[in-house]
């Protein structure tokens, strides 16, 4: 199964999608959104997609839906939310290759040059400068990975225990 590319936009914009449409009892049609939002139609699209590859929505004939794992991350607590967020980022093949990687590198880092060359490598049709930054951003959020802009490394990030 080839690797999805992941769309460009943030956590923080697919979280507040799952709260528009908890606020509108889990369903809205997508047009009504994008017009509600006063949201450009094709960067609402991106959120979805990528609210969608988290499991966190659906779909199903014009609808955004909001799915129970959605609904779970907006009543749980932030590292709660982190760790919903990081299992449903490592369910998909990009986070699980980069993690690969991370996990057989000495000391657990990578150049970013290194995780870009990938990115190209793998997905061929998209910006890899773009695609980094996102991973960057999702992998932070989840607690899956790090980034020193120091050395310029990708490390792996150990999770918070949660008590």
């Amino acid at each position: 199964m080839p690797i999805e590319p992941l769309p460009s936009t943030g956590i923080s914009k697919v979280l507040g999608l799952c709260e528009i449409l908890d606020d509108h009892q889990g369903k809205e049609d997508v047009y009504r959104l994008a017009q509600d939002l006063h949201m450009p139609f094709g960067e609402l699209l991106l959120v979805i997609k990528g609210a969608e590859m988290l499991g966190m929505v659906e779909t199903p004939g014009g609808d955004a839906v909001l799915t129970p794992l959605g609904k779970r991350a907006l009543e749980s607590s932030m590292n709660e939310k982190k760790a919903l967020l990081r299992q449903a980022m490592l369910k998909l093949k990009v986070f699980q290759h980069v993690l690969k990687l991370l996990e057989n590198a000495q000391e657990n880092e990578v150049p970013a040059e290194v995780i870009l060359e990938e990115l190209a490598v793998l997905l061929p049709q998209e910006q890899p400068r773009q695609l980094f930054t996102t991973l960057l951003n999702w992998g932070r959020y989840g607690e899956i990975f790090g980034y020193s802009r120091d050395t310029d490394q990708f490390y792996l990030q150990k999770p918070e225990k949660t008590p």
